[in-house]
């Protein structure tokens, strides 16, 4: 008997692992609002994490700059020694933390020196205590490492961050890291010095516990906030700390993909291996642009967060005036974090009764071009996340969008 084509058809040969993970909500979001744009659709798009401004041009010059002398060719696995000294520098000037280049890695972007950090130590079953709510690829990592991702909720009327008592309670002999982004993607938390000395008090009775701080949006915090990063509050924690940062946000260089990380040489080794055997050394040419990012003026960075400070100021002001959404006023990074508890159980003109944070996504979407993330990618809900990293213009029409879809619920 001749076989048809759909017997014929070979089963691709999935590993199992991949059933631990599903793909990034944030990414999903970005790419159908750009779908629906493409087929002339006028959506508003506030999911996508990255600032708007385009990259310093001194720091596009010294990208250039590297190509015209020939510096394309590999480098070091775990970064060009030009980088590593800027990478040092900085965490010196900025952090008053001092590494050797034996202890810094260069990677294609925060996430992978995340991703190899987390597969470098974590055996099946171990525990990784994640705040919520949390960057969406948190969890899966780890889940992709073999590992229990372990969520403790910070709650709103904590600003979303965990207090001491929760990380005690987390903590159990399994636990191999806690992860800590300080401002935070999605609420824009951050925690004063005094708050991350209180953790790490109790990370002090548990000497098993590392640390991962992700630090990502170090510079991009308001007012009279002032950034601390938990080994500068409590030094001895040094030895289990694992400091990471990256240049995607802060320099507006988020398609450059660079990413670094200070801590242990012994554990820089191990992910500068598996990094080996995956994708080598970063772009040497982001290198040399990050080189010029870390190390030329910072002057623009007080520039932008004066626009992000109107921008959020913008957004919660007109959440706020929006019937079922509430908004707290985050510290830092570019998001808002609303609670849409007041429209849960509310009717669409449609006809749809909304029984979830996803639910009144989909409507925003829907009926007026807004493009926003649900709170359920992050660990809590009813809530939703909105980026302002956009034109006043854009977040003013997109807040009037939302005022007027709530106002049409029932």
């Amino acid at each position: 008997m001749t076989a048809t084509l759909a017997e014929s058809k070979p089963i691709a040969p999935l590993a199992a692992r991949l059933a631990r993970i599903k793909p990034s909500p944030t990414i999903a979001v970005t790419d159908k609002a750009r779908r629906l744009k493409a087929a002339g659709r006028d959506i508003i798009g506030l999911g996508a994490g990255e600032p708007d401004f385009d990259t310093p041009q001194n720091i596009k010059d010294a990208a250039k700059r590297a190509i015209d002398k020939g510096e394309t060719k590999y480098t070091a696995v775990d970064g060009t020694p030009a980088l590593k000294q800027a990478v040092i520098a900085k965490f010196k000037r900025e952090n008053a933390l001092d590494y050797a280049p034996e202890q810094i890695i260069v990677g294609a972007g925060g996430k992978q020196v995340l991703f190899n950090a987390l597969l470098a130590t974590i055996n099946p079953g171990d525990e990784v205590v994640v705040p919520a709510p949390y960057w969406v690829s948190y969890p899966d990592i780890v889940s992709l490492c073999e590992g229990v991702p372990v969520a403790v909720t910070g709650p709103e009327n904590n600003g979303f961050k965990i207090r001491p008592q929760d990380l005690e309670a987390a903590i159990t002999k399994r636990t191999k890291w806690l992860i800590l982004n300080s401002p935070s993607n999605p609420s824009g938390a951050a925690y004063t010095a005094k708050e991350l000395k209180a953790l790490a008090d109790v990370l002090m009775r548990h000497p098993h516990v590392w640390v991962l701080t992700d630090d990502i949006y170090e510079h991009l915090t308001y007012g009279d906030f002032k950034f601390a990063t938990i080994c500068n509050v409590e030094p001895r924690l040094y030895p289990r700390t694992l400091t990471l940062n990256g240049v995607s946000k802060t320099y507006c260089m988020t398609g450059w993909r660079i990413g670094y990380a200070g801590g242990p040489k012994e554990l820089i080794a191990g992910m500068a291996a598996l990094q080996s055997q995956s994708t080598t050394n970063a772009s040497s040419i982001s290198q040399a642009a990050a080189v010029e990012a870390l190390s030329g003026p910072q002057d623009f960075i007080p520039r932008h967060n004066k626009s992000f400070l109107e921008r959020r100021d913008l957004v919660v002001a007109g959440l706020n005036r929006c019937a079922g959404l509430r908004c707290s006023v985050p510290e830092g990074a570019f998001y808002v974090y609303p609670s849409c508890a007041g429209v849960i159980g509310k009717t669409t003109p449609q006809g749809k009764v909304l029984k979830t944070d996803g639910d009144f996504v989909d409507y925003l979407l829907d009926a007026e071009g807004v493009a926003v993330v649900q709170g359920e990618a992050f660990g809590l809900s009813p809530y939703f996340r909105i980026s302002y990293a956009t034109s006043n213009q854009a977040l003013t029409e997109a807040c009037k969008r939302i005022e007027r879809a709530c106002a049409a619920l029932k």
